[in-house]
């Protein structure tokens, strides 16, 4: 998290996304109430959940128990996801690069009626040799 005079920025990636006043609110909360600050970090550690080693985030096993001990479940939120990322790219590539089965990702899509659905050809029309179908000179 970077503060940037009134502006709160939270970095997920590579670049910083500014984050919105009553969330921002609640990040600079959680900042100055971290439990875990008397290990090896520090009190100006950069992770907003920080592990027990210094310079480490905490381990995600550890803060996924620590959120389901809250009552908050995961699955709506994975659901969520992979619903948002087939709308966006077809099925089998979310599969592949988020390690679904490709049936998984099929149904998903299907669920949301995305426009991807038909985005592989079918096996009938491949061959060892490649496409078997219309060449571009017929």
């Amino acid at each position: 998290m970077i503060r940037d005079g009134d502006q709160v920025l939270l970095r997920l990636g590579e670049s910083p996304s500014p984050v919105p006043g009553q969330v921002a609110e609640l990040l600079l909360s959680w900042i100055e109430q971290r439990t875990n600050m008397n290990t090896a970090t520090n009190r100006e550690s950069r992770w907003l959940f920080p592990g027990r080693r210094a310079g480490q985030p905490m381990h995600p096993e550890t803060l996924g128990a620590l959120v389901r001990a809250l009552g908050v479940s995961p699955v709506p939120g994975r659901v969520a996801a992979i619903h948002q990322h087939v709308l966006d790219m077809p099925a089998p590539v979310v599969a592949d690069a988020l390690g679904y089965h490709h049936k998984t990702a099929a149904r998903a899509a299907a669920h949301v009626t995305a426009t991807w659905t038909r985005y592989t050809a079918a096996p009938s029309l491949r061959s060892q040799s490649g496409w078997t179908g219309p060449t571009r000179d017929s």
